[in-house]
């Protein structure tokens, strides 16, 4: 009977046939190219599973299919359920609500009073950082509020909890937390952001400010005390590699959250026009990367790739295999490996199968949730497939807890 039962639940965790699309291809799911890096990462993160120690964190960016976040959070999940108890922190979130814009499906926040915004679409970036928004801010009784909690959903659904806050951003207020007990927290403020020790672990918080003048919230870094897995998102709909490039904080932002390893999901919004400039596209990356390495030389990087598509839902999207290959080239230039989603998918057209499927949105861009949580999975298992022998003895990526807080600490002197 319990074996029954055990088979039941498997089923309902595995997709249905109806949702794999004919044309997957499985041979193409594996990451690409030689990486000391990567091997690094992967050694660090292996350690963090078998032994418990240590602390291993994840940046995921790009545009939509980021910021929608049901891509990130099933990554997110997956990554945690490898060993129990490895939550080190929910990460990077930003209170999508009061800039009029959908939140990440992970979290909820709401905002009052008035709150101007812009992104890296079209802002000129100069008070832009990591997230791509910022939130502004001129009165003090206006407030945003992050909500961690589970809202109804799976019984199973991993929960967070924090008691280290750290708020990203710049003016002449000064922002202080309201807590679910009603107790009011003031912090410290350190260069670019203002740092906060709760008295105790929660799910939710409230942000409002106290004085007169401005302050441009860039976003909410949610921590926890000791080791963990962190898997932190930043994406902003529509977002190109030349829109990130705008981010003038964008590696002071960066050099908070120090990762181990960045996603680079940025690409699918670089190949809808009638032209792709690979030139570039390579440059905008170039620009990208050199922060990443600046902030943390031993970070590895992960491309992505981009799914096939369709321009303006006319046609087959004909530039992707174009952007694929210089991905393969930026990938071979910067030690990083390489996921080709377009070949996953089953290449050229793919995307008509995958919509027939329910894997995809009519307009054959965008993913439908379980198109998201499909290609979570795959990337996952790719990432976990990374052989042993690529897991290179002695190296390491490391940056342990004391030497990650004291790359903080410095930051907060420059």
């Amino acid at each position: 009977m319990k074996r029954l039962i055990l088979i039941a639940l498997l089923a309902l965790a595995v997709p249905c046939a109806a949702q794999r699309p004919p044309v997957l291809n499985m041979e193409k799911s594996h990451l690409e190219g030689e990486s000391a890096s990567f091997g690094a990462f992967r050694q660090k993160l292996d350690s963090l599973v078998h032994f418990g120690t240590g602390d291993v964190r994840i940046l995921h960016v790009g545009g939509s299919h980021v910021q929608g976040g049901t891509w990130t959070d099933r990554l997110r999940t997956r990554f945690l359920s490898l060993r129990y108890g490895l939550d080190g922190g929910r990460g990077l979130v930003f209170p999508f609500a009061a800039a009029l814009t959908n939140t990440p499906v992970s979290y909820t926040t709401s905002f009052s009073g008035l709150w101007e915004s812009h992104n890296c679409i079209k802002a000129d970036g100069s008070d832009l950082g990591l997230t791509g928004i910022v939130a502004e801010v001129r009165d003090t009784a206006s407030r945003v509020a992050v909500d961690l909690a589970r809202n109804g959903g799976p019984v199973l659904r991993q929960g967070y909890a924090f008691n280290r806050v750290d708020v990203l951003g710049e003016g002449d207020m000064q922002p202080v937390l309201l807590l679910q007990g009603r107790d009011t927290v003031y912090g410290v403020t350190s260069h670019q952001y203002t740092h906060f020790d709760l008295p105790y672990y929660t799910d939710w918080l409230q942000v409002f400010f106290k004085g007169s003048g401005k302050f441009s919230l860039r976003g909410i870094y949610l921590d926890r005390t000791g080791g963990g897995l962190t898997y932190s998102e930043a994406g902003i709909n529509g977002a190109s590699t030349s829109s990130w490039a705008k981010c003038s904080h964008w590696a002071e932002d960066l050099r908070r959250v120090m990762p181990d390893l960045v996603i680079f999901s940025i690409g699918i919004n670089d190949i809808q026009g009638h032209d792709f400039d690979a030139a570039r596209f390579k440059e905008n990356y170039r620009f990208l990367l050199r922060q990443v390495r600046d902030v943390n030389p031993r970070c590895a990087v992960l491309f992505s790739g981009v799914n096939d598509s369709y321009f303006k839902g006319k046609y087959v999207n004909p530039h992707t295999s174009a952007i694929e290959e210089a991905f393969r080239e930026l990938a071979e230039e910067y030690d990083a490996v390489f996921w080709d989603m377009y070949a996953v998918m089953g290449g050229y057209g793919s995307s008509d199968a995958w919509k027939e499927a329910g894997l995809m949105q009519p307009d054959r861009v965008h993913f439908t949730p379980a198109g998201y949580r499909l290609i979570g999975d795959l990337l996952f298992d790719a990432i976990m497939s990374w052989p042993a022998s690529s897991v290179i003895p002695g190296a390491s990526s490391v940056i342990s807890s004391e030497a990650r807080k004291g790359e903080v600490e410095k930051s907060q002197t420059l």
